[in-house]
C-alpha cells in the first residue's frame, strides 16, 4: 500500500470513528456563562468578535449585556463586525445597529491607534470569534495584536474558545519571521491544529508577544471537544468560506491569491475551483462576477478555464492536507515562469525557497517532505499549551 493511500485510509478511519463528535455535542466557551461572568463582573469590557460570535441564536454581546456586564465597545476584524466586507477591504468604525454599541475596526488604516485607544478605555478585552486554523487567516493575527496592546497597558484578555475545524492535523512550514506580515504573525506552520485559546496560551508562554511581555490571560475552554472532533461550522466564518469543503481546501488553495489565477472569488464556489482565461485543454469554466463579499474579484467578467474540485469528498481534502498539486498544475499550464508569483506568495507559504522548488520542477510530494521536520518540531513545542486531547 503506498504512503499517500495509507495516510488517506488512516485519516478516513479516524474521521469515521469520530462522526458522533460534531458541533451539536460541543459547548463553546461563550455558552459557559458560569465560567466567565464572575471573571467580568464589575469590570468594563470590550468584545472582539463578529457575526460568528453566536450561541444558538444569540450573540455574545447580548449574553454579556443580559448578564449585567459593563460592555462598552465592540471590536471588529477583517470583514467587519457583521462579516460582510471583502477580503482586505478597509473597514471603518461605526455604530452597531443591533446593539447600539460603538464598533471600532481593528482592520485597515489606523488599526493600531484604534486598538490602543480601545484597550486604554476598558479593563478587559474579551475575544470570541470563529477561526479556521490557518496561519494566514487574519482573525488570530488581530487577537495577537490585542494581546500585545493589553500586555503593554497591563490590561486583561479573556478568550472564549471555539473549536478549530482544521484542528485534526498539523501541516506546512513554520513561518520564517522575516516574512511576518498581516497574514502571518507567529512562527507556526500553515495548519497549526490549535484553537485560538491554545494559540493565545502559546504566544504568552513562548514569549512571542512584543518585547517578550506576558498578558494577563484567562481562557474559557470548550466542552466536549478534542482535536479529533469533526466540527462543522454553524456559520460561515468569512464571505468566501461558504462550505466545509472550502474550509478544508483553504490550506491548499489560498496561494492562488499571490498569482494571476482565480480561485473562484465572485462565484458561488470560492476556494473550490480555480482557473485562468489562458489555461489550456480544460473542459470546466467559470466567470467571476461582482458579488457581495467579492465586489471586484480577480479576472472579473472573464471566462476562466480550469479545475472543479467541488465533488471531492471532505475526507480526502482533510487527508491531503496542504496539496500544492493545484498550484503546480496552473503554474506549468500558464508557462509564465517567475511572473506567475507575486511577493505575497512568500508571506502565505512562509518560506523563501518554495517558489524556486516549483520553478525547478519539484513535485508537490517532494516539496511537502521539506517541512516534515517543522511539523514534528511544532507538535512537540505546542504540547504544553493544548487544552484538548490530541
Amino acid at each position: 500500500m503506498n504512503t499517500k493511500f495509507l495516510n488517506l485510509f488512516c485519516v478516513c478511519c479516524l474521521l469515521m470513528s469520530g462522526l458522533a463528535l460534531r458541533a451539536a455535542n460541543v459547548t463553546v466557551g461563550a455558552a459557559r456563562t458560569d465560567a466567565y461572568i464572575p471573571l467580568l463582573k464589575g469590570k468594563s469590557v470590550a468584545l472582539f468578535s463578529n457575526h460568528t460570535g453566536m450561541v444558538g441564536d444569540k450573540h455574545t454581546a447580548d449574553i454579556l449585556k443580559d448578564n449585567g456586564i459593563d460592555l462598552r465597545l465592540l471590536l471588529s476584524p477583517e470583514h467587519g463586525f457583521r462579516g460582510k466586507a471583502d477580503a482586505g477591504e478597509h473597514v471603518v468604525s461605526s455604530i452597531d445597529e443591533q446593539t447600539g454599541l460603538p464598533v471600532m475596526s481593528l482592520y485597515g488604516k489606523g488599526a493600531k491607534t484604534t486598538l490602543d485607544a480601545a484597550v486604554d478605555s476598558v479593563d478587559v478585552v474579551v475575544v470570541d470569534i470563529q477561526d479556521v486554523g490557518l496561519r494566514f487567516y487574519t482573525y488570530y493575527c488581530t487577537m495577537i495584536e490585542i494581546m500585545n496592546a493589553a500586555a503593554a497597558k497591563g490590561k486583561q484578555v479573556v478568550v472564549f474558545d471555539r473549536p478549530n475545524p482544521n484542528g485534526m492535523y498539523v501541516d506546512g512550514p513554520i513561518l520564517d519571521m522575516k516574512y511576518s506580515s498581516g497574514v502571518g504573525r507567529l512562527p507556526i506552520p500553515v495548519v497549526h491544529g490549535m484553537t485560538l485559546a491554545e494559540l493565545a496560551l502559546m504566544a504568552n508562554g513562548e514569549a512571542w508577544l512584543k518585547e517578550g511581555r506576558k498578558v494577563k490571560l484567562e481562557v474559557v475552554p470548550c466542552l466536549g471537544y478534542t482535536h479529533q472532533t469533526r466540527y462543522e461550522l454553524p456559520i460561515a466564518p468569512s464571505p468566501n468560506l461558504r462550505s466545509m469543503l472550502s474550509v478544508y481546501l483553504y490550506p491548499s488553495m489560498c496561494y492562488f491569491e499571490a498569482t494571476p489565477v482565480s480561485l473562484g472569488r465572485g462565484t458561488d464556489h470560492p476556494f473550490e475551483i480555480y482557473g485562468h482565461p489562458a489555461m489550456k485543454g480544460r473542459k470546466f469554466s467559470f466567470t467571476p462576477r461582482s458579488v457581495e463579499g467579492a465586489k471586484n474579484p480577480p479576472l472579473l467578467n472573464q471566462k476562466c478555464k480550469g479545475v472543479d474540485l467541488r465533488s471531492m469528498p471532505a475526507e480526502q481534502a482533510i487527508a491531503n492536507g496542504i496539496n500544492l498539486e493545484y498550484l503546480i498544475d496552473a503554474y506549468r499550464d500558464l508557462g509564465m515562469g517567475d511572473k506567475f508569483f507575486r511577493s505575497y506568495f512568500e508571506k502565505l507559504i512562509g518560506r523563501g525557497d518554495i517558489r524556486q522548488m516549483i520553478e525547478n520542477g519539484k513535485s508537490a510530494d517532494e516539496i511537502k517532505k521539506t517541512w516534515v521536520g517543522d511539523v514534528e518540531k511544532f507538535k512537540v513545542q505546542r504540547r504544553p499549551y493544548l487544552l484538548y486531547e490530541e
